[in-house]
């Protein structure tokens, strides 16, 4: 059996450690020579700065490919998605019930439509031009000021009797509510040839019974002016806002549940993907209790 090492004591240990920190006799520190360590101090330097400038070309490479106006990757968003105001959301997507005759059930409903309708009030459009053209709205140069691009005005009172003027209860109060369809953006879009695409309110399953979904739609068309578009980009409008189309339904029967589906009818958007049921259409839950 070989022979147990000698266990060094304390006081030697610690010896040793500081001739390891600095050695006297050799004039070494921590195991080099102090022109050693100036060495390879200097070569670390050395190559720590050609990788920092490497790192930093390939940044500067990298960035003079991109398009600061257009992203470069959205293939994947052929057609746009649906939001709706005002979304209360339940345990399977969008769901909106409340109490005709008791305000504080649907209070907050409205509360959330004046909120979100304040980004589209006079002072917030100012920066925005009036158009009228009713045809896209090309622009090739950035001829607005700091180099941007035009937007083109969508105030609240354009959703008229959903512009919560002239009644500050968007319908609620009388079971007829208002609700606003929003389309989401796409850098340079175009939702169809010459046709505005426009929105189409119905029961995905009617009741059995009742007749057939009436909705009054403001703007009166019921469709996103094409002059709206293309949008391109936060960068190149700033100052964009999304056109919106309120729906008002009219017939809703009281007391029961239904399924209404907005969809948005144009040639360039699908509401078909059954992996996106978002896309080109929103659904959602509603039940007027009266």
């Amino acid at each position: 059996m070989a022979a147990l090492q000698e266990k060094k004591p304390c006081g030697r240990r610690m010896e040793e450690f500081q001739r390891y920190c600095w050695n006297p006799d050799t004039g070494q520190m921590l195991g080099r020579t102090p022109s050693r360590w100036v060495w390879i101090s200097l070569y670390y330097v050395a190559f720590y700065v050609v990788m920092t400038g490497v790192f930093a070309l390939c940044i500067y490479v990298l960035m003079c490919t991109v398009d600061p106006y257009t992203p470069d990757y959205q293939d994947q968003l052929k057609s746009p998605g649906v939001t709706l105001r005002p979304d209360t959301y339940g345990d399977k997507g969008l769901d909106i019930s409340y109490n005709v005759s008791d305000n504080r059930t649907w209070t907050g409903l409205t509360q959330a439509l004046r909120h979100f309708l304040a980004g589209y009030s006079p002072a917030a459009q100012e920066d925005n031009i009036n158009c009228t053209s009713e045809r896209y709205f090309f622009q090739e140069r950035f001829l607005a000021p700091n180099h941007t691009k035009f937007s083109c005005k969508f105030t609240a009172d354009m959703l008229q009797n959903c512009s919560g003027q002239p009644d500050p209860t968007f319908g609620f109060a009388e079971g007829k509510p208002c609700f606003i369809i929003k389309m989401n953006r796409i850098v340079k879009f175009l939702p169809g040839n010459s046709t505005a695409p426009r929105v189409d309110c119905a029961f995905l399953d009617r009741p059995r019974g009742a007749p057939a979904l009436q909705v009054a739609y403001f703007p009166p068309s019921g469709s996103y002016s094409l002059h709206y578009f293309p949008y391109y980009g936060k960068k190149a409008q700033p100052h964009y806002s999304n056109p919106l189309v309120a729906a008002k339904l009219l017939n809703v029967p009281k007391n029961k549940e239904v399924v209404v589906v907005c969809k948005i009818l144009a040639e360039h958007v699908t509401f078909d993907n059954p992996h996106d049921p978002y896309e080109g259409k929103v659904e959602f839950k509603l039940k007027i209790q009266k």
